[in-house]
């Protein structure tokens, strides 16, 4: 009973969190000109959602990517939102390192830390020594702190259904689409046997680049709830000084971490989403250690071409091809506007060419705002482009942070130019040659027998084309619906009619002075048409609006 009231009121917070937000206009997107410069209103939204716990800072990272649905200054607020938490004693975390390893503390460590090397919202890390003396860092989950989640996420998607329902908003946006993205990228960072494979992953693929380094997992010592790691000592970028950039080039591992990303993406189809300053380290042999690998995003490989495609456009300042490549991995909706799209983005890549010079307008900052200027045209695009253009800004955070003056749009330019010459190189293979001749000689094999199928059903007259899946339609469903709904409306009317001449024929069995049958078919009728009503409101459903997708894989 305690754990449904508790559910209730978190139910009942969630609820008063949106609602507030909804009527500003921050969800609904009528908020006023002075209310989309609102510093204060920003802060004080971005306080609610970390008041909220765990799922909500999260879902504020996840938003400060959305630049097509937040006004700037409050995205701003939110990359600056902390994930900072107050640690719990470790007394507390014992019993999840005992359960997990399987064995007692002082078997599976020589000594650990009972102070925190930090504490976030969903766990907790601290460093140890094995007992074959290797430092290590162990990241420890939060007790309860999945079903937290869950529950957390259960109450969202009711909120999204019903969003997506009754709301404008809602059916552009499709709420209940992007909670489900939510509910598998958190569920995913909560599984730390994942982030341990993509440590191992990303660690291989970045062993040439040696300016890099990611901690390799101990497996011995990790398990779904609990991440054992090699340790690496070292100071945040951010906090390198003028006098330390003077007497080390820094330069190297600036290129190094932004082609090594490059590959990730458009070569691997992963993205590490969250390569931010605080998670990455300058070691003391002067190189980048990369950490926290538990948000992990996939690309499909059509995807992956097309993204590449856009950044090539974009750095050679061709805005048509931009907004074409755009257009074709997005999703059209309702009152889609073509012609000012276009406009739109070709003045976008103007400035991203004038500007970027002056490092006023980054990669990162064109991809954000070409998913804007998608939105406000009725045009949604994948997550995967602002995923994409938030990890390029903060790679250009931690560039800038080693070498103020280096040229992040030459290097990404060069990258990417390269990457694309390889895939040219790779396409013209002797593998891949002769696995589209196969294919073409099976297609040659089968033509003829085709053709000879198909050229006597039209001698004869008897090609057919059969359309699948009507019986199951919606429209099936909606006939038949109407079809229920007036009859129930036909029977309803004929019993308040009968009821009504049955009023006039005298007899002795009555009710409140009325003839008894005839007060029974009265009543009947209302029921029948208070059912009506009740399920016209219930499971009627505006239909969704018209969209057209583009090719995902």
């Amino acid at each position: 009973m305690f754990e449904h009231l508790g559910r209730l009121d978190r139910s009942s917070r969630i609820m008063q969190f949106a609602v507030k937000y909804y009527r500003s206009g921050v969800f609904g997107g009528t908020m006023t000109r002075a209310q989309r410069g609102d510093r204060a209103g920003a802060t004080a939204f971005v306080d609610d959602l970390e008041r909220l716990g765990p799922t909500f800072i999260k879902i504020g990272q996840a938003l400060s990517t959305r630049t097509d649905s937040l006004p700037p200054v409050y995205i701003e607020a939110l990359t600056r939102m902390q994930d900072d938490v107050q640690p719990l004693p470790f007394g507390d975390l014992r019993p999840i390192l005992e359960r997990e390893l399987c064995v007692r503390l002082s078997k599976a460590f020589a000594d650990i830390d009972e102070t925190p090397l930090g504490s976030a919202s969903l766990a907790q890390v601290h460093r140890a020594r094995l007992h074959d003396g290797r430092e290590v860092a162990v990241k420890i989950q939060r007790p309860g702190i999945k079903r937290e989640v869950v529950a957390d996420l259960e109450v969202l998607a009711a909120f999204a259904s019903g969003a997506d329902r009754f709301t404008s908003l809602g059916a552009r946006m499709h709420f209940v689409d992007l909670v489900a993205e939510l509910r598998r990228s958190l569920l995913a960072e909560l599984d730390y046997v994942a982030e341990a494979e993509s440590l191992e992953r990303f660690g291989e693929r970045l062993q040439m680049y040696p300016e890099l380094l990611v901690p390799a997992p101990i497996w011995d010592y990790s398990s779904a709830h609990v991440l054992t790691m090699a340790y690496v000592a070292g100071r945040k970028v951010t906090e390198i000084s003028g006098l330390q950039r003077m007497e080390h080039d820094f330069r190297p591992l600036a290129t190094a971490l932004l082609t090594g990303y490059l590959d990730q993406v458009f070569v691997h189809g992963e993205i590490h989403a969250d390569p931010h300053p605080g998670n990455v380290l300058l070691t003391d042999d002067h190189r980048l250690a990369l950490l926290d690998f538990g948000m992990v995003a996939h690309v499909p490989p059509r995807l992956r071409e097309r993204l590449l495609k856009i950044v090539l456009a974009a750095v050679d300042g061709r805005g048509e091809d931009v907004a074409l490549e755009a257009a074709a991995i997005s999703t059209r909706l309702e009152r889609f506007d073509d012609a000012r799209y276009m406009h739109e983005v070709g003045q976008l890549v103007a400035r991203y060419a004038v500007r970027s010079e002056r490092r006023g307008f980054s990669e990162g900052t064109l991809l954000l705002e070409l998913a804007r200027v998608g939105m406000t045209c009725n045009l949604r695009m994948p997550v995967e482009t602002t995923l994409l253009g938030k990890t390029m800004l903060n790679l250009e955070a931690v560039a800038d942070a080693l070498d103020p003056e280096f040229n992040v749009k030459a290097s990404v330019e060069q990258h990417a130019y390269e990457i694309m010459r390889q895939r040219l190189g790779s396409s013209l293979s002797p593998r891949r040659l002769g696995m589209e001749a196969l294919e073409t000689q099976s297609l040659l094999r089968g033509a003829p027998r085709k053709a000879a199928d198909i050229l006597p059903l039209l001698a004869d007259n008897r090609l057919r084309i059969q359309v699948a899946g009507l019986e199951e339609s919606h429209l099936m469903e909606s006939l038949q619906k109407i079809a229920n709904r007036v009859c129930a409306g036909i029977i309803t009317a004929a019993l308040v009619i009968g009821a009504a001449m049955l009023t006039q024929v005298e007899t002795e069995t009555t009710l409140f002075g009325y003839p008894a049958f005839a007060l029974v078919l009265f009543v009947l009728a209302a029921v029948m048409a208070v059912a009506i009503v009740i399920s016209a409101l219930r499971s009627d459903r505006k239909a969704r609006p018209w969209e057209e997708r583009g090719p995902r894989d």
